[in-house]
């Protein structure tokens, strides 16, 4: 339940108006906190800072941040709404996460929510001596800390939406889910094995994406009615009603209620996905914004380039693999856990490139370039996949190029036509 309970806090957390939430909060207790201080006995020790001179500090903070408040929330938008439109609607997610934003934001409003109280209760004779100066020490420190704010914040919001940026946000996001993956590829339970016989199965009860796996969960189960379970199901996958998301097989008599309630429980499903347990749906935001790039209408050949860089430095994660994660601790003993296919992890970032950038000579040609480098890998597993998808996209760019000097150095690129030559 912990767990879970965290997964839930991570989902608040990513929301726009958490952070500006818990800054309001904050600047109302330091207004008010300042009271505090004409008990400690300093009145003789502290300068008699006039009660104007605040006021008129806080009066240009609460007639400044407003406005700037209402600026920082319309380019925020305008910056989500451009992120959607050149890259993926996909993309909105990582974007809306933006720490800079979120955090200038905060200020902001908080600045602005400070300033408000603390003049309500100056003007009705709230603080002291000693209050006044610590509420001016608090207020000059407020003042400082946004327009340092701002300074980044303008730096950032130049550059939030734009393409380059959007596409850097979302590998950065891809790394860090892929890396997990890579660390636990059966998120620390037991990897399947064999074929089970007259197991029974636990199937959805609501359709759409599996969001998260709470094998905690599964594994008190498993402890309490003596069972064996195994998932038929990741995060990220699509399922509906009549789909098996686990089996289980029992030593004794079982709860078969209980065990169907609790293992819907414990797999959290919803109407999309998400990036930090799904490393595919990363993948795929990746390539949606090359085949965007790639559509007659914007013909931007140079995005699709980079975003076949970053689909390698991603696959390159597994050529810097702990040799531990062949075998990883195994936390959830009872839990079975299906791993993600390294042939989806192909299709979901090279295929649709190679479909919509088959007429393109360079893009083939960098994409030629990046399956070879990924071949080096010592990994069957790439190695095999990597030379399928070489000759896939040759065979889609022969029948769409036309110049003949063109496929003759997209064949001598080619992968699978010179294995020996890159293996060596």
């Amino acid at each position: 339940m912990k767990k879970k309970l965290i997964l839930y806090s991570h989902r608040i957390r990513e929301q726009l108006w958490f952070r500006p939430f818990l800054f309001c909060l904050f600047s109302v207790m330091a207004a008010l906190i300042a009271n505090k201080a004409d008990g400690f006995g300093i009145e003789d020790m502290v300068p008699d800072v006039e009660q104007e001179s605040i006021g008129s500090l806080l009066d240009i903070i609460s007639a400044s941040m407003l406005v700037i408040s209402i600026f920082a929330v319309t380019s925020m938008i305008s910056a989500f709404s451009s992120a959607s439109n050149t890259a993926t609607p996909r993309s909105f997610k990582v974007v809306v996460t933006d720490d800079v934003s979120q955090n200038a934001l905060s200020v902001f409003i908080g600045a602005f929510i400070f300033s408000i109280v603390a003049t309500i209760a100056l003007d009705n004779g709230y603080y002291g001596k000693s209050g006044r100066f610590i509420l001016f020490l608090i207020t000059l420190t407020l003042f400082a800390a946004v327009i340092l704010t701002f300074l980044r914040w303008v730096d950032r919001i130049s550059r939030l939406g734009r393409l380059e940026h959007t596409i850097k946000q979302i590998e950065r996001v891809v790394t860090r889910s892929l890396s997990k993956y890579l660390e636990h590829p059966t998120r620390k339970g037991r990897a399947i094995e064999g074929e089970w016989e007259n197991a029974l199965a636990v199937y959805a009860n609501e359709t759409g994406y599996v969001q998260h796996l709470h094998l905690e969960l599964l594994q008190e189960l498993a402890e309490d009615e003596d069972l064996n379970i195994r998932l038929n199901c990741l995060p990220g996958k699509f399922i509906h009603e009549n789909h098996p998301i686990a089996y289980y097989r029992s030593k004794g008599e079982a709860d078969v209620v209980r065990i169907g309630t609790e293992v819907c429980e414990a797999i959290t499903m919803g109407e999309t996905r998400h990036f930090d347990e799904d490393p595919r749906f990363g993948l795929i935001a990746l390539t949606e914004i090359a085949s965007r790039a790639l559509s007659p209408g914007i013909n931007d050949p140079g995005t699709a380039i980079q975003i076949i860089g970053s689909h390698e430095r991603l696959f390159f994660q597994w050529n810097s693999k702990d040799e531990q994660a062949d075998r990883p601790e195994v936390e959830y003993d009872r839990i079975e856990v299906p791993e993600l296919s390294v042939e989806d992890f192909f299709e979901d970032a090279f295929r649709p490139i190679a479909r919509d950038g088959a007429g393109n000579i360079e893009v083939m040609l960098r994409l030629q370039k990046t399956l070879s480098s990924i071949y080096t890998i010592a990994d069957p597993q790439l190695q095999k996949y990597a030379l399928q998808h070489s000759e896939q996209a040759y065979r889609r760019a022969e029948a769409s190029i036309d110049a003949e000097k063109d496929l003759q150095t997209l064949r001598d690129a080619c992968l699978f036509l010179h294995r020996g030559q890159v293996s060596a």
